[in-house]
């Protein structure tokens, strides 16, 4: 889709763009290609221009050109370009404020391998980890998570960012990460009834009571957000392309990783029956 767009050259939008497309200027390499499409001779130059720089940006791998230039309800557009500099990225942290309160996990997956990071373990090794990539996909993570890793390391994130939320928003889908899924038809299995308040209380029950099966249920859930970040990337951008001339051009499902941690009903059990005795928010 991105070599069909052309609402990061400046002076165009959706009318316009569209306007291109019924001319049969639907790709880059066509914009030289074709005329009578009413635009002045000196516009089609411009243009052309733009594309230039745009085909040497995509084959130099940055993202930010286009995030920069793009509309960001319509980030969705370069994702198929960049899917293999993507990483998905989700925190936990012992509240939902960036003040007073701490990461306690990190999870990344990449399409290719998963990675997890745990607060006084290997915490400190997610810093040089994320700079492998051009693109970070998440859900609400402008407004949480990346400004909460920024504050936490004392780093700027400079990836291009894709936020599942808006685009989701602009579909109709609202609400958390897991409503979204439900509305969309994913399911968590055991992890269904395991939300954001719930991974605090797994956190404090590993560190107060030393119990390695509530770290591991919380890595589940932080890692099975980060799996579900990419079905709902991938179905995002198929709906999307849907409603373009170029809806042919459909993503194929992910083949998911299988999480390597498994939640823990007991100790989920044991938590829930006093979830009740707990007041944090």
């Amino acid at each position: 889709m991105l070599q069909n767009t052309f609402l990061h050259i400046p002076g165009i939008g959706v009318k316009t763009e569209q306007r291109l497309w019924e001319t049969g200027i639907i790709r880059w390499d066509l914009c030289e290609a074709i005329s009578g499409s009413g635009f002045s001779t000196k516009k089609m130059e411009t243009m052309a221009e733009c594309l230039r720089e745009s085909k040497h940006q995509m084959v130099s791998l940055n993202a930010n050109y286009f995030a920069d230039r793009l509309p960001a309800s319509h980030h969705w557009r370069f994702f198929p370009e960049f899917r293999d500099v993507t990483v998905y990225l989700d925190i936990e942290t012992t509240g939902l404020s960036i003040y007073g309160e701490t990461i306690t996990t990190i999870a990344l997956y990449d399409g290719k391998a998963i990675f997890h990071y745990v607060n006084d373990r290997n915490l400190d090794d997610f810093p040089e980890n994320i700079q492998r990539y051009k693109v970070i996909v998440t859900y609400n993570g402008k407004h949480f998570d990346v400004p909460f890793i920024e504050k936490t390391f004392g780093i700027k994130l400079k990836q291009a960012h894709i936020d599942l939320r808006y685009i989701l928003a602009g579909l109709g889908y609202k609400g958390g990460l897991k409503s979204c899924e439900n509305q969309l038809g994913f399911y968590r299995g055991d992890l269904a009834d395991i939300d954001g308040f719930f991974a605090v209380l797994l956190w404090l029950d590993y560190r107060n009571n030393g119990n390695e099966k509530a770290l591991e249920t919380l890595l589940a859930y932080n890692i099975q957000d980060v799996l579900s970040l990419e079905s709902l990337m991938v179905t995002a951008y198929n709906i999307k392309i849907k409603d373009t001339p170029f809806y042919s051009d459909l993503l194929s499902d992910p083949d998911l990783m299988n999480s390597p941690f498994r939640a823990d009903m007991e100790t989920v059990k044991r938590i829930r029956s006093r979830q009740n005795h707990f007041r944090f928010f």
